[in-house]
């Protein structure tokens, strides 16, 4: 094989400003204005946005287990003081994943999240208010989802009671992970209710749902519902149980294979998932508009 020799030369600053002004120059002025506009594109996809992106969070059974930080599994819904019973099926709460809450989600993901149909794209100040720190929202939301345990079990009490359940001595807790937020209100007072009745309420179905529940048995609307229905689907639900109030968004947005039931109390949820158990839920009502 030949010998190869390679010069070297010493390049200055000087030089390779000198080189690249010719490179300019020689290439032409359409191509340098193509060229520049291409880099500010680029800076300006990976500049920080105004905008939190959202897409379909995790369910979780709440007739199920969760692992906890010291990597145990526990029951979602712990209950003392009472018997307990097994179902066959699931009751799936639903989530949404929200990015760019603690730290700015860039243009480029913003961008990426509107051209998706199963993502979301909110203003900031639409989900964290401006006068509100990261670490003050994290706060609200959990501690809304320690208020929304605290409904789901005086509500479950509330409803069992009338049916002539005895519950003065039970004692329910809740071991949650990463979910915040009001909206699995109405998933745990039916869990509660599920676990304290003999009835197989699911009948082995897997049904999901979302919504709030106040101190009146109240069905509240929630954010996000089109996405949460996207991960009941992934996660296996047939039915979801939507609250009345967000019946427009739920309209025309339902993905195949899921049958959604318009609830706006909870004994009307409790009614409509004892009918899907029994095979019974086509007769359940549809969300309408209006």
């Amino acid at each position: 094989m030949p010998n190869m020799h390679f010069g070297h030369g010493k390049f200055t600053e000087s030089t390779i400003v000198e080189r690249l002004v010719g490179h300019f120059l020689r290439s032409g002025l359409r191509y340098n204005l193509g060229l520049i506009g291409v880099v500010l594109c680029v800076v300006l996809l990976c500049m920080p946005s105004a905008f939190v992106t959202e897409g379909p969070g995790p369910t979780r059974d709440v007739l199920g287990t969760v692992t906890l930080e010291n990597g145990k599994s526990a029951e979602m819904i712990v209950i003392k003081g009472a018997e307990t019973h097994k179902d066959s099926g699931k009751l799936l709460l639903t989530t949404v994943n929200s990015y760019g809450v603690s730290s700015p989600a860039i243009n480029a993901e913003v961008l990426a999240a509107w051209l998706n149909p199963q993502s979301g794209v909110l203003p900031r100040e639409a989900v964290i208010p401006p006068n509100q720190s990261v670490e003050e929202y994290t706060d609200k939301a959990k501690h809304e989802m320690t208020g929304a345990q605290d409904s789901a079990s005086s509500q479950a009490f509330a409803f069992l009671s009338s049916q002539g359940v005895d519950t003065s001595n039970v004692k329910v807790s809740m071991n949650v992970d990463e979910i915040g937020g009001p909206s699995a209100g109405l998933m745990y007072t039916l869990g509660v209710i599920d676990k304290l009745t003999a009835a197989n309420e699911t009948g082995g179905k897997t049904i999901a749902g979302t919504g709030t529940i106040d101190d009146k048995g109240k069905v509240g609307a929630i954010g996000g519902i089109r996405l949460k229905m996207i991960g009941a689907k992934r996660d296996g639900a047939t039915w979801f149980l939507a609250p009345k109030d967000n019946c427009d968004e739920v309209v025309g947005h339902v993905p195949d294979g899921i049958r959604d039931v318009q609830v706006d109390t909870l004994a009307e949820a409790y009614a409509a998932l004892v009918k899907i158990g029994q095979g019974k839920g086509d007769s359940l009502p549809h969300c309408t508009v209006g």
